[in-house]
């Protein structure tokens, strides 16, 4: 049980970079990058992170009844049920190969969310971002610049190079795991274990605040549907979009609920604000649900999914409401970059975004 108050959300909690903006410059010249090549080699814009779609979902998140004060912020201050829409992904931008094995992605979009709006965001929704690890690989928003800019070098080049360092990656980061010493930046390359997404449990990584306090976030699968696949290695083959096509059968006769769980920071040094490599620890705060959110089954690729969430969406985890501004150096930099992407993406297919409503 925790044993000290959660801490109260104050501006000074966040210390800017001097060379911050600069930076922002970089990670939009490398997303460009990214977003040149590949746009020219589909003749068609996808996204410079996350640009694989594994599956596609629309359900519902309900926010839970009698939360504890501490805990009802926000978009949770208010019990009840929100549309929703899902996006699973991987995540490097090309469209890799899926046996090239890497970190699994889970954006979550709900709308009818009262409350003042973060700048920028349009409409009336929330977005949540996950990955499938608690952490993120960089401090610093100038340390995503030097991954992101060696990723850049590699879009959309020598797939069986990545295959075969792939395979040799997945056996090394496995050794490190036996003893303790798994690798985010190892996974990052193509080392993560090759699973089902459908049973994974996903991670703000970076801290949010949430209404008074300060927080991160987590996607926790719980249906047994979903539970069955945790661990679950996927059968690859000759098939380049394996994922999406076992997630695809599986999505047909799923019952997939996922608890939405809450982290809050409880001591400033041992759950820092601007270093999302540190995981927080679960002993002295552990999460708690606050919502569930379900999609039952359906057609999780169909031709109407893809066009109203994989072209017609961007997820963002600037897009919400102030109550829940992202906070830190990871996430300061990301408003900017994705929403140059996203902007791409429009331009070059001729395609507008669209922030549902409720």
């Amino acid at each position: 049980m925790p044993t000290n108050p959660p801490l109260r959300y104050t501006p000074d909690l966040e210390h800017v970079e001097e060379d911050e903006e600069q930076t922002i410059e970089g990670l939009n010249e490398a997303f460009d990058t990214i977003l040149e090549t590949t746009s020219q080699n589909y003749g068609h814009a996808v996204r410079a992170v996350h640009a694989k779609g594994h599956g596609l979902l629309k359900g519902t998140l309900t926010v839970l009844d009698d939360l504890p004060e501490e805990f009802a912020q926000g978009v949770f201050a208010t019990p009840g049920a929100h549309e929703a829409w899902m996006r699973i992904s991987t995540n490097p931008g090309d469209i890799v190969d899926d046996a090239v094995s890497l970190p699994r992605g889970f954006a979550l979009k709900i709308a009818g969310v009262a409350g003042e709006r973060l700048p920028d965001a349009e409409g009336d929704s929330q977005d949540f971002v996950f990955v499938n690890g608690p952490i993120f690989q960089a401090k610093t928003s100038s340390e995503f610049l030097g991954n992101l800019k060696m990723l850049a070098g590699t879009t959309d080049r020598i797939e069986g190079v990545k295959k075969v360092l792939s395979t040799f990656l997945r056996g090394a980061n496995a050794a490190m795991a036996s003893i303790g010493k798994e690798s985010p930046k190892v996974h990052s390359l193509g080392g993560a274990p090759n699973v089902d997404p459908l049973g994974e449990t996903y991670y703000s990584a970076t801290p949010f605040r949430y209404g008074d306090y300060v927080a991160k976030f987590s996607l926790a699968p719980v249906s047994d549907d979903l539970t069955a696949r945790t661990g679950e290695s996927m059968p690859i083959g000759d098939d380049s979009d394996a994922i999406r096509n076992t997630v695809r059968d599986e999505m047909k006769a799923i019952e997939g609920r996922w608890e939405l769980r809450v982290q809050l920071c409880r001591d400033l040094e041992k759950q820092p604000v601007e270093d999302p490599t540190v995981q927080w620890d679960e002993e002295s705060s552990p999460f708690h649900t606050v919502a569930i959110l379900e999609a039952g089954p359906q057609d999780s690729w169909s031709a109407e999914k893809v066009a109203e969430i994989d072209e017609g969406m961007r997820f963002s985890v600037w897009t919400g409401i102030t109550a829940h501004k992202p906070l830190g150096s990871i996430n300061r930099a990301r408003k900017a970059t994705y929403r140059h992407s996203a902007g791409f993406r429009e331009r070059f297919n001729r395609c507008p975004i669209h922030e549902p409503h409720a």
